[in-house]
């Protein structure tokens, strides 16, 4: 198994965090050797054009789905890499209460409503800025737990003390005492998202989901482009010899070996896989 073997089979055997990662992840490096490229051909071609959230309007209107890929696009290395560190660490703990179903619908709708944020903002204050980054999406995440379960205990350097919403409260005071001096659209969207999170576990708690219409669309779209399951009509011959018939049919042991293995990710992690049952379990994949 190669090494893009294996990245395929994590993704596939992954949670939709480590999805999440990947793409994040993945994006960065292609449009880096983009972004490269062009340098070294002296191209004034800027592709953040099409994909950064615009603070103007009009450009926005006509480029809407920008409000969509700025979330998946960072300033450089050390954005992309604290993004991915609080977005590890805030859906270990919403996925100790919610679905990863859950986790999606509030990654989207958080970073939706941050772009909306900024957008609104920006129509009062005639600046022509772009935005982009996860972090209204990943705030969206972490203030979600935080207002549901504030007192969760957090581990950081073996210190017990500390709880979820010490964390929070740090990484919004930070936002908030950086706000006038550098990147305040930024650290707008950021409050956007995290506000959304608030709202929603809020509404969430009095019964109602407002983003019930996003995982709809989604599951509409999943459903439409999946294949559809063909049961085409088999031949069937009669064996009239006696035959012993093992108790259990290589299907079920191949499926029991699949099972093992995805305990086993499960309690230790993909990395305490064995060659051999990273080999098996992609072949199974396939």
């Amino acid at each position: 198994m190669n090494i893009l073997d294996d990245l395929k089979l994590q993704y596939r055997t992954g949670g939709v965090v480590q999805k999440l990662i990947f793409w994040n992840l993945g994006i960065f490096i292609v449009f880096s050797l983009l972004g490269f490229f062009l340098k070294l051909t002296n191209s004034s071609f800027n592709y953040f054009e099409y994909l950064a959230l615009s603070s103007v309007l009009s450009s926005f209107f006509f480029k809407f789905w920008t409000i969509i890929t700025y979330m998946f696009f960072h300033v450089d290395f050390w954005h992309l890499f604290w993004n991915i560190v609080v977005l590890w660490f805030s859906s270990r703990y919403f996925l100790y209460y919610f679905t990863e179903k859950q986790l999606t619908s509030v990654y989207f709708c958080g970073g939706f409503f941050g772009g909306l944020v900024y957008l609104v903002y920006y129509q009062f204050v005639e600046v022509n800025t772009q935005l982009i980054g996860a972090s209204g999406a990943i705030l969206a995440i972490l203030m979600t737990v935080t207002v549901y379960a504030p007192y969760t205990q957090v581990k950081i350097f073996s210190m017990d003390f500390i709880k979820l919403w010490h964390v929070s409260f740090i990484i919004l005071f930070l936002d908030i005492i950086e706000m006038p001096f550098n990147n305040f659209g930024g650290h707008l969207a950021h409050l956007g998202g995290a506000f959304f999170g608030f709202i929603y576990i809020k509404l969430l708690q009095l019964g109602n989901d407002i983003t019930k219409p996003f995982s709809a669309l989604v599951d509409f779209f999943v459903n439409a482009f999946k294949p559809k399951k063909k049961t085409p009509f088999k031949k069937v011959h009669r064996n009239t010899t006696k035959k012993v018939v093992n108790s259990f049919s290589d299907k079920d042991v191949t499926q029991k070996q699949i099972d093992d293995i995805l305990d086993k990710i499960s309690k230790s992690g993909y990395d305490s896989l064995t060659k051999e049952e990273k080999e098996f379990l992609f072949k199974a994949g396939k």
